[in-house]
């Protein structure tokens, strides 16, 4: 089918969910109309190139992305927040607000590898039901900044229904409100997406560029690609683990924050500082600590909140003048010796630190499991194990560590901190040779109850693996509406209108496949429950054993129920499982639902292992 057709095709199915809803706003003339107090923010021309004002003043983005502290943020010079999606706003926005900071307010929307449909009309609607209500209710926010459609959900960039329900959104958002631009951001560059973004999405007043490797050469990759829309650094630091080189048995080492403060220091000024005209500022990834591949992998802050040197790099670059005491330095980390060692072998690690101003230090050795697998797109990623007891002693100039049987890999970090709130942190990799010995899963008694009278036995697995929009999920354990036997039953609320959610009743409780545990099951033959939907004609799916064989300590077996349809009604639903490999379970019932366009109530009882 010709191209034209098709994109024709997806526009009509587009525009026919969102014209309505756009038409009815752009009926109300406060919809359109500035307020005296309002805070207006335009893309103005200047000097052959574009300048970001707020109610008609130079504003130059000096932002990060992150929860980390808001007030450490201003006395580094900062002056905006980005957010990833909409939960808890009004908070957000308030106090931003009175922190003096502005907010560029990102929408999540749906990815394709996370089961979203951009063909599917009514999760279409539901989206842009869900973007319309928020600019509507916070559209005079006065630390409202820009509407930030997406966050790398083009996937390749290839799919033309994506650009245009991002087009569509962009128009329904400026006829709701036209005094903030609108802006998209996608995963690097590469392949397309300039291109389809620019003829795809003329209601796109910003392109917003995720990049890390590649962060220094956006200018001349962008402008090369065809880019003549104004853009911001939505996302930068060091290179990730997918760009980074291996060792030689395949693990990423990482990079040391004294040199990941380099890293932010060439990005910003290559394709921030130095683009003024075409560049309208940065967002800094990230203003906290997350576990994404290392638990210091991209954080600016340490979880205490000690800054990093990467901070002190953007306080220079945000105020033209370095902070008054710098964070100390690591200048090295090494193992004496080999780093692939036999296990329980004592190794000697030595450090170089120093510190600017010859600052007394302190130092934290931790070791910790290598993570099996690492998420994609910043996906939610087990915490591994530490070994405390392996520490036999550690100090500014080294440390001895007994390693751990079990073979693998493992870290060695380093967490050096000063007087002054300023600190570093380094890691070196091991490993230890020989097979990871598996533990076996302790064998059930059957029947194993997940969920039934919450003052009965305790469960074997915990509810504890939120996933999706877990924000707009509640379970109530104790529900005593309409149980299907004895006084409780336990009751599920999702209230986003659309995205998703679902919960994993894990053992141990938090792990996703990193660690012992689970249970065997085997002599079983079936898992039920019993299900109702508050309404009728709820959908969810339900499962059993979801960690793949990626994991070192998979599930064994797995089965599933796709789509069931709920009925106000208590029905018993059965997984058939008496030809799995049941030996080891460790996620033992889950269900996930996807928004529908409303709030959705459903229930459960009784589940069990028979």
């Amino acid at each position: 089918m010709p191209i034209l057709v098709v994109l024709r095709r997806q526009a009509i199915l587009i525009a026919a969910i969102v014209t309505p809803i756009a038409f009815l706003l752009g009926s109300n003339p406060s919809a359109v109309h500035a307020q005296a107090d309002d805070v207006v923010v335009r893309i103005e021309s200047a000097d052959g190139g574009f300048q970001l004002t707020r109610n008609g003043q130079p504003y130059f983005i000096k932002g990060v992305g992150g929860d980390g502290s808001r007030k450490v943020l201003v006395e580094a010079g900062g002056n905006s927040i980005r957010t990833w999606g909409t939960d808890n706003l009004q908070t957000v926005l308030d106090d931003a607000q009175k922190l003096g900071l502005s907010v560029t307010v990102g929408f999540w929307l749906g990815h394709e590898r996370h089961g979203f449909n951009y063909n599917d009309a009514q999760q279409i609607a539901a989206q842009a039901e869900k973007v319309k209500t928020t600019v509507e209710k916070f559209k005079r926010h006065p630390a409202v900044l820009i509407w930030a459609l997406g966050n790398e959900m083009e996937g390749a960039g290839d799919n033309a229904a994506i650009w245009l329900a991002i087009n569509h959104l962009a128009t329904l958002v400026k006829r709701i409100d036209p005094h903030h631009p609108t802006m998209t951001v996608v995963a690097e560059i590469g392949g397309n997406k300039v291109k389809n973004l620019h003829r795809l999405c003329p209601d796109i007043d910003i392109l917003g560029i995720n990049s890390y490797a590649g962060g220094a050469s956006v200018p001349r990759r962008y402008s090369e690609a065809g880019g003549t829309k104004p853009y911001i650094l939505t996302e930068f630091g060091p290179a990730g683990t997918w760009e980074s080189p291996k060792n030689s048995w395949g693990l990423v080492p990482e990079l040391t924050s004294t040199e990941k403060a380099l890293a932010y220091r060439k990005a910003y000024e290559q394709a921030v500082a130095n683009q003024k005209g075409k560049c309208l500022g940065s967002y800094a990834f990230l203003w906290g600590t997350k576990q994404e591949a290392t638990a210091t992998w991209f954080g600016i802050l340490l979880p205490d909140g000690t800054r990093l040197g990467a901070a002190d790099v953007l306080t220079e670059m945000w105020t033209g003048k370095p902070p008054r005491n710098l964070c100390p330095r690591i200048d090295q980390i090494a193992v004496t010796g080999t780093n692939e060692v036999e296990p329980q072998s004592t190794i000697s690690v030595t450090l170089k630190t120093s510190d600017p101003e010859k600052d007394s230090l302190k130092v934290r050795w931790k070791l910790q499991k290598e993570s099996e697998s690492f998420g994609q797109g910043g996906d939610a990623e087990a915490i591994p194990p530490d070994f405390p007891k392996s520490i036999l002693k550690g100090g500014l100039q080294g440390a001895e560590i007994k390693l751990p049987q079990d073979g693998g890999s493992y870290r060695v970090f380093a967490f050096v901190t000063d007087d002054h709130g300023g600190g570093a942190v380094a890691n070196v990799p091991v490993r230890v040779k020989g097979p990871s010995v598996l533990m076996d899963a302790k064998s059930a008694s059957l029947p194993l109850v997940i969920y039934a009278e919450p003052d009965g036995p305790s469960s074997t697995y915990v509810p504890a693996g939120w996933m999706g929009n877990n924000k707009a999920l509640k379970l109530t354990e104790r529900c005593e509406t309409n149980p299907h036997a004895g006084k409780h039953c336990l009751r599920v609320d999702y209230t986003a209108n659309d995205n998703w959610s679902g919960v994993v009743w894990q053992s141990p409780a938090n792990d996703w496949g990193d660690l012992p545990g689970g249970w065997n099951l085997t002599g079983a033959k079936r898992l039920t429950f019993w299900a109702r939907g508050e309404r009728g004609g709820e959908m969810i799916s339900c499962e059993f054993g979801i960690l793949a064989k990626d994991k070192r300590y998979h599930d064994t077996g797995h089965g599933k129920l796709e789509k069931l349809k709920l009925t106000t009604d208590w029905q018993q639903f059965t997984i058939d499982i008496s030809k799995l490999d049941l030996t080891r379970i460790k996620t033992g019932f889950v269900f996930t639902v996807a928004g529908d366009g409303r709030p959705i109530t459903f229930y459960f009882d009784d589940i069990q292992y028979e």
